[in-house]
């Protein structure tokens, strides 16, 4: 076992053009960075260029590093990349706010004779609009990670180096789309309501958890190919499958917690605002009646307002109903945790 677990990163090789093009993508943004930061210090801290770098890094880190020449042995490493590409990447090179400074970075005369005319274009402006749609970013990244997990997709990826390139673009691109708008980079602005965040997440986290319970319940092999494959470190196919749908369950899952939490505390604190504002203004002008927002305006979602819902919670006993459900809910997976299978990755408890 030791030669074989030392034979399969003989297979390691480090790609010259994705390496090139990352670092000359860190270049060009560094630079970018560098002048806007003499216009807009406050707008473009330092945490910015380090989200930036720590993308691309993870994008090298998932494509070029040992875990690329084990990712045919291994399953669980194969997902590995896949969170990389689709939960890590991502959002950090949303939160460089990338847009502006890769465009300084570059050659000016690049930017006004070459993309200037070019961005100009209906069609480049009828694209924009596209991928700026916050359903077409959801559906085309559940779709990519849905699509290239089906075991024939799957399979041809690992079979077809260049196949396998495609697909790794295929995750960090639509990823990038999905990200998009939660982090909303400057200077982009979406409307409608921030609320909306919610369900866009947690809906996402949900084909997520279908997956990854599919390859962690399923008792059988997925992939085939991991049958025929070296058994690297002693792991059996089998038990390398649960670990891959375990990985990708909870670390999948906990990349949508932190902008879920972030959007949930956002929105409640700006509503906390306008309620002391409205007290002010009441007190100042209390013959005057001061509209606070314009009704049906991005900030104006409430779900007291929606017809069966909102009389639902309206209801006398309509909230202590939902809040026995969640307390049953809870009991469940307290005596699954303790009762139920020892391995964390068959125990509702040990998933959530």
């Amino acid at each position: 076992m030791p030669n074989v677990d030392s034979a399969a990163f003989a297979f390691w090789t480090i790609p010259p053009w994705a390496t090139f093009f990352l670092l000359l993508t860190a270049a060009v943004y560094v630079r970018g960075w560098r002048l806007i930061r003499r216009t807009r210090p406050e707008q473009f801290p330092a945490w910015r260029l380090l989200c930036m770098l720590g993308g691309l890094g993870t994008v090298w880190l998932a494509i070029a590093s040992p875990l690329d020449a084990l990712s045919g042995m291994l399953l669980v490493a194969h997902m590995t990349q896949h969170l990389l590409l689709m939960s890590v990447a991502p959002p950090l090179v949303a939160l460089s706010a990338p847009a502006v400074p890769l465009l300084r970075g570059l050659p000016r005369f690049w930017v006004r004779e070459g993309l200037g005319p070019f961005l100009t274009l209906a069609p480049v402006h009828a694209l924009q609009r596209l991928l700026k749609s916050r359903v077409f970013a959801w559906l085309a990244m559940n779709l990519a990670f849905i699509g290239w997990h089906v075991p024939t997709a799957y399979q041809l990826a690992i079979a077809h180096p260049g196949l396998h390139e495609v697909e790794h673009a295929c995750f960090f691109l639509t990823s990038l789309l999905f990200w998009w708008p939660v982090v909303e980079p400057w200077p982009v602005r979406y409307g409608g309501s921030r609320w909306m965040m919610l369900p866009y997440l947690m809906s996402a986290d949900l084909v997520n958890t279908g997956l990854s319970a599919f390859l962690s319940f399923s008792g059988r092999l997925a992939y085939p190919v991991y049958a025929q494959a070296p058994r690297v470190f002693g792991i059996s196919a089998l038990n390398d499958q649960v670990a891959a749908g375990s990985l990708m369950w909870v670390l999948g899952s906990t990349a949508f917690l932190p902008p879920l939490m972030w959007i949930t505390i956002r929105m409640l604190s700006r509503r906390g605002e306008r309620r002391v504002a409205a007290g002010v203004l009441g007190s100042a002008r209390a013959a005057v009646p001061v509209p606070l927002r314009r009704q049906g305006s991005g900030e104006g979602f409430d779900l007291f307002r929606l017809a069966w819902l909102g009389a639902f919670f309206k209801w006398r006993y309509g909230r202590q109903s939902l809040q026995a459900v969640l307390l049953l809910v809870s009991a469940a997976v307290l005596a699954d945790g303790f009762l139920g299978h020892p391995m964390s990755a068959m125990n509702l408890a040990g998933i959530v």
